[in-house]
């Protein structure tokens, strides 16, 4: 059975999501949904993936809540300068982060993190030097943003896959 789904969820999930685009479920949707999704299930056993080994789970749960609380205060405070909402300048910039974080699994929830926060977006991360560069729209102390990211994702995502 592995052979033909190397990676069930993945495929099953390419399979939920063809259906939804398409927003039918006949039968010719399905079938062709079904092939997607088993060729799409082998395509991943070329990439070789490194086994995910989560040590805390029970963290996860705490990181999502911190993240949906950091999505809407930030949709907030994104819709407040689209609007043009609060008269001080608005400067945008790059912030550096160091980071102690080499897990591939945490490395790309931590990109996913970011880069789903209005305002802010995930532009290199610099492997030799272990830093993340990161563009803030509204950036008002960068000290505060290496903070943020440390304290409230890292150490998380430390805690969950490393």
């Amino acid at each position: 059975m592995t052979r033909l789904l190397p990676f069930p969820i993945v495929s099953f999930c390419l399979l939920a999501l063809w259906l939804l685009l398409n927003q039918a479920v006949s039968f010719g949707h399905v079938l062709l949904g079904c092939v997607i999704a088993l060729v799409g299930g082998r395509i991943m056993t070329v990439l070789e993936l490194p086994r995910v080994r989560v040590k805390r789970p029970a963290v996860i749960l705490r990181l999502l809540r911190l993240v949906a609380v950091d999505i809407v205060r930030s949709n907030l405070a994104v819709g407040r300068i689209v609007l043009g909402l609060g008269r001080r300048q608005r400067r945008a910039g790059f912030v550096e982060i160091p980071l102690d974080m080499r897990d591939p699994y945490g490395l790309a929830s931590l990109a996913c993190i970011i880069t789903s926060t209005p305002g802010t977006l995930w532009v290199n991360f610099d492997a030799q030097k272990a830093t993340l560069m990161i563009h803030v729209l509204d950036l008002v102390d960068q000290e505060e943003w290496i903070r943020t990211v440390k304290d409230r994702y890292e150490r998380h995502l430390l805690e969950i896959f490393e």
